[in-house]
Formats: C-alpha cells, structure tokens, sequence
C-alpha cells in the first residue's frame, strides 16, 4: 500500500523535463473508467490489497497524491456523534440558517454538503490530502490505469532543419507524427509515422504551446477530429479519427552502443511492470549484462507496479515500510522471480527532481540493496501516504495522508528526496539532442555514446 500526490506539493514544484516528443492525449487524470486493480501477474503473487500510488500533473502545478490506498466504505452510523453533539452544533446552525433562510437564490443542498467536506479536508492545511466531487473523482481514477482517451498518437515538434524539441508551434515548429500506437483509432484510421498534423477540426496551431495544440486533438471517446495532415509533397488532406479509450505504452527501450540496454519508464500503471519485463528480457536474451533504467520525470503510478519492478532487479528482502499514526510499520518485501536479479547484471538508474512517488520507491530500494547505482540529481522527495475513501452515493471522496512510507533502510526521503551516487550538472541550454546525465551512465558502464532516447512512450 503506498504513496502519492497533492494539492500543491510540500517542496518544490518538480520542474518539466525537456523532451523532444510528447504522448498524444498524454494519460491525463481528466478520464472516465472507474478504478480497477492491477491484474495479477503470471507468477507474481496477488495485488496489495487497495493500494494505488499516484502522481498527478494537473494545469499549473504537479500534484502528488503520495502512495494513496483505495480506502473501503466506513460503516458507521450515519449523523452526528453523540459525543460531539457540543462540537457539531455550529454546524447544523449554519446548515439549518442556509437551507432555511437564504434569499439570495436556491440553495443546492448536494453543493453545500460538497463544500462542508471540501472545507474540512483543507483546514487541515495537508497539500496532499484534498476533496473531489463525484465527477472529478470519477474523471481522475482512469489515468492512474495508463490508459487514456484520444487518438493514440505518438507526437513530436519539430523544425524545418529536422531537429526536434521546439516548444511555440509556428512556421518554424511542427506537430510530426513519430507513431500511431498499434490498434489504435489513429493507426486504424491510416496515420502514419512522419505525418504533420498541421490543423485540427479545421483550426490551425500557429502561436499554440505543444500542450494547447494537444489539447484541440484530446477529447472524449466516441467523438471524432479532423486533422488535417501534410504527407510528403503531397496536398494536405483531412483524416477523421474517432477517438477511443487508449493504453498508453509507458515502456520505450534501445540497445546502446557497448550493447547497454536501455528502458525508459515513463509511468507505474497496471501494465508498465509486463511492459518494462518484457524489455529488459529482450535485452537478456541479446547477451547484454548492463542495464540502464530511466525514472527521471516519472511522477509515479500504482505502488504494486513499483513493487513489482523493484523486484525486477531485487530477489528478496523489504522493499519498503509503510508506518501509521500509532508508529507501527508494514513491511512490504520483494517478489521472488525477478528477472534481473543477478549481481553480474550491472543496472543504474536515472534520476532527477521530476522522478517522485512510485520511482522513489523503486529507486531507494534499488539504492538501499546496493543493486543499482543512482545518476543524476536528487529526486522530488514524496514520503506520505494517501487514502481514497469513497462516499456514498454522489458524495465523491477524499484522499487522506494516513501514513509514511519508508526506503529499505528505514529512511523518511519526504522533502528531501534520494540522492544519487553518481551527481551531474546540466549545463543551461543545452541542445535537444544531447543528455548529459544518459551520457555519464553510459560511460560509467564502459560505452562512449548515447543515442537520442527521450522520446516518451505513448
């Protein structure tokens, strides 16, 4: 059971990572499947009960709902409790005056409750524990699933020289397709790699950020955009594409120069860990024995998909504590079977102030074990533990911080984060196709160069 997410977060806002190429209808937490529980691995053992963890990108500011468990219905007694009559009783004044005596129009009963809840979930003053209306809640439980809905496109910017990584679409910037995901409505539809989506539903992007562009082509499933498309030399033409309810492919790997194997994780969502195995397995079988796992700017997912690929690269032992108010502490250890387990397999790991929630998890454990070395920069530093806990009917719910979670080694990284092994320092302006931080773990494990491997998944 475990970490992640907020209202604003308790340190410093994780900056954006620079990437060449964003996903298409990125997972947002704007989505419409209700909350299921990782499915059970071939041989992994069964899912922690309820536990989810989280890490939200919402506008204007990251959001880091901090390993949240899935919090089961109180059943109490419904009203007030007999030995709070006293506390309760300005309460039911002010709920009684309203319904009773406003004049300033009709009173939504359903919104005065909504607020009442909202209001005593934010005196706490805890960024990480907040109120969601039913509709909110229900909209942000599928992104945490890695799926999305849209067209299911991967996207990149890109100028008239071919280098990609340019921020303000315009003359000098454009949408490119770099892939349909397979059986997705945009392959379906004849999208191909190398496609410049130039408009959509006639409006051009000109002036538009990546992320606004992005937004014209999102949208619900079942609904269609029209892009229009530039295809080689040809005219520009209209393509229509009904979007859909898309798995977001959270895994991209590259065999580097020195036969390094390369997997970038981009989040932890029910399917990232059969993602990621399958990867590394293809690495295995090609004969490599170093491996480079890339958490930086990956915000988290469920903390079962964290365990899961822990254990990867851990054969046993705690992978993890969680302790609650009372100070007593749940262990949660590794899952035998892992395919990377072998100390002759040498693994480091990529992190920056972007990788929070899940990534820690993985990343401290991978630390605590010494199976890893850590490169790049300190991580975002997210220690706490949320709990969904529904309401009935059209109540919504609320997250609460109802626990801290703990490395191997029983450190508390909440606002201080996990330090790497290894420290780079980026240089400022450094050019879209050069990666310092991938360069220095290259060399550490005997190779002399990196390809461009930044591309998200999508």
């Amino acid at each position: 059971m475990l970490p992640d997410d907020p209202q604003q977060p308790a340190g410093p806002t994780p900056p954006a990572e620079p990437e060449p190429a964003w996903r298409l209808d990125p997972a947002p937490v704007n989505t419409n499947a209700p909350l299921t529980q990782p499915p059970p691995r071939k041989r992994r053992l069964p899912v922690l009960p309820l536990a989810i963890v989280l890490v939200a990108i919402l506008a204007g500011g990251a959001l880091f709902m901090s390993g949240y468990t899935m919090g089961r219905q109180l059943a109490l007694e419904p009203g007030t409790p007999p030995a709070a009559t006293d506390q309760f009783e300005p309460f039911w004044d002010t709920y009684r005056t309203i319904t009773q005596r406003y004049a300033g129009g009709d009173v939504d009963e359903e919104a005065l409750i909504q607020g009442a809840i909202r209001g005593m979930i934010e005196a706490l003053g805890d960024p990480y524990s907040s109120y969601l209306t039913s509709e909110e809640y229900r909209q942000s439980l599928q992104g945490i699933s890695g799926q999305f809905e849209g067209i299911g496109a991967e996207m990149a910017t890109e100028a008239p020289d071919g280098t990609q990584g340019c921020a303000t679409l315009g003359p000098q910037c454009s949408l490119v397709v770099v892939a349909p995901l397979e059986g997705s409505p945009a392959e379906q539809a004849g999208l191909e790699p190398g496609d410049f989506v130039i408009a959509a539903d006639g409006a051009g992007f000109d002036g538009l950020t990546v992320d606004d562009a992005l937004d014209r082509v999102r949208g619900p499933k079942g609904t269609t955009v029209a892009l229009t498309i530039r295809r080689g030399t040809d005219d520009p033409f209209v393509l229509e594409i009904t979007r859909d309810v898309i798995q977001a492919r959270e895994v991209r790997s590259e065999l580097l120069e020195g036969n390094i194997g390369y997997v970038r994780l981009a989040g932890f969502s029910d399917a990232s860990a059969n993602q990621l195995e399958d990867e590394i397995q293809k690495h295995l079988d090609a004969g490599s024995k170093k491996l480079i796992l890339d958490l930086r700017g990956n915000p988290g997912g469920y903390v079962t998909a964290a365990r899961d690929i822990a254990s990867e690269f851990v054969s046993e032992g705690a992978l993890f504590y969680e302790e609650d108010a009372q100070g007593r502490q749940v262990e949660t250890d590794a899952v035998p079977g892992g395919i990377a387990t072998d100390p002759s397999i040498e693994v480091i790991v990529l992190i920056d102030e972007g990788s929070a929630s899940a990534s820690e998890i993985v990343a401290g454990a991978l630390k605590d074990h010494e199976r890893a070395t850590l490169v790049g920069h300190t991580t975002f530093g997210k220690g706490t533990v949320q709990q969904w806990q529904e309401l009935p009917g059209e109540g919504g719910a609320f997250r609460l911080t109802i626990a801290r979670w703990l490395t191997p080694n029983k450190a508390w990284i909440h606002d201080k984060g996990i330090a790497p092994d290894v420290a780079v320092t980026v240089p400022e302006n450094v050019p879209a196709d050069s990666d310092p931080i991938l360069d220095r773990a290259v060399e550490l494990l005997g190779g002399t160069s990196a390809r461009d491997v930044l591309r998200t998944a999508a």
